[in-house]
C-alpha cells in the first residue's frame, strides 16, 4: 500500500528534459530576428513617413504697412481784413510832407474871457464860471497827536463826577478805571475807549468822560486834537 502512494514521486508520468537539445537555442534566434526586423524595418522606412511642416508656419506673418496718409486739404482763402475805424483825432503814425502854420490866438475882449463870463477868470474862460476862479479844497483834518514831549496835557475846565452803578455798590466793588480819551481842537472829547477796566465800572466811566471839556492844545500857535490817558476813582462810602 506504501508503495502505491508515493509511486508518483518515484515515478513520475511527467518527464523533464524530453525535448531535443537545440529547441531553446532556435527560440533565442527567433525571437532576436523578430526583435531586429521590429526596429531596422521602421527605420529603413523613414524615407516613406510625410515629412513634418516647417517650425516657420508657425511663425507671425507681419501686418501689412498702413496705407499712407490722406493728402493735406488745399489752403482756404484768406479772410477778407476787417474794417478798423480811424479816428480823426489821434496822431499821425508818418510825419505829415509838410507843416502848416498854427492860426494866430483870438484877440482878447478885455477883462471877460467869454461872454457872460467874470473877472479874474483864465483866458478863454467857460460860461458858469465863480468870481476868482474856484475854491481850494479844504486841507485834511489835523490827526490827534499824543501828549508827551513839546505837547502839554490840556488843562481840564469842565468837570461831571461819574455816577456809581447801585449793582456795583451791592457788590461792593471799587476801583480805578483808565481810559484813553481824544480831545479835539475845541477842547472836547471826541472818542474814548477803556484800557484798564474795572468790572461793573466801566460804562459809568466812560460817560462821565465824555462829558469833561479841556482847554484847547495848540502846537506851533495852531489848536490841534491830542490823544492822553484820564483816571476815574470810584470809592465806596
Amino acid at each position: 500500500m506504501p508503495r502505491e502512494m508515493f509511486s508518483d514521486v518515484t515515478h513520475p508520468s511527467v518527464q523533464l528534459g524530453t525535448k531535443q537539445w537545440y529547441t531553446v537555442p532556435l527560440s533565442i534566434l527567433v525571437h532576436t530576428i523578430l526583435l531586429g526586423g521590429l526596429v531596422i524595418v521602421p527605420l529603413l522606412a523613414s524615407d516613406l513617413l510625410p515629412t513634418p511642416q516647417s517650425v516657420m508656419a508657425f511663425v507671425a506673418v507681419p501686418p501689412p504697412p498702413p496705407p499712407p496718409p490722406p493728402p493735406p486739404p488745399p489752403p482756404s482763402a484768406p479772410a477778407p481784413p476787417t474794417p478798423v475805424d480811424v479816428n480823426p483825432a489821434a496822431a499821425p503814425l508818418e510825419a505829415p510832407p509838410e507843416v502848416k502854420p498854427e492860426p494866430p490866438p483870438r484877440p482878447s475882449t478885455g477883462s471877460f474871457g467869454v461872454v457872460g463870463g467874470v473877472a479874474g477868470g483864465i483866458p478863454g474862460g467857460t460860461m458858469g464860471g465863480v468870481v476868482g476862479g474856484i475854491p481850494a479844497p479844504p486841507p485834511p483834518p489835523q490827526a490827534p497827536v499824543r501828549v508827551g514831549g513839546n505837547i502839554k496835557p490840556p488843562t481840564k475846565i469842565k468837570d461831571v463826577l461819574p455816577i456809581y452803578p447801585p449793582i456795583a455798590q451791592s457788590a461792593r466793588v471799587s476801583g480805578v478805571v483808565i481810559i484813553e480819551a481824544t480831545i479835539g481842537v475845541d477842547g472836547t472829547v471826541t472818542d474814548a475807549r477803556v484800557i484798564r477796566p474795572v468790572a461793573l465800572l466801566d460804562q459809568a466811566a466812560l460817560e462821565a468822560v465824555r462829558q469833561w471839556k479841556f482847554s484847547p492844545t495848540t502846537l506851533n500857535g495852531v489848536a490841534v486834537p491830542v490823544i492822553m490817558t484820564v483816571t476815574v476813582n470810584f470809592t465806596l462810602r
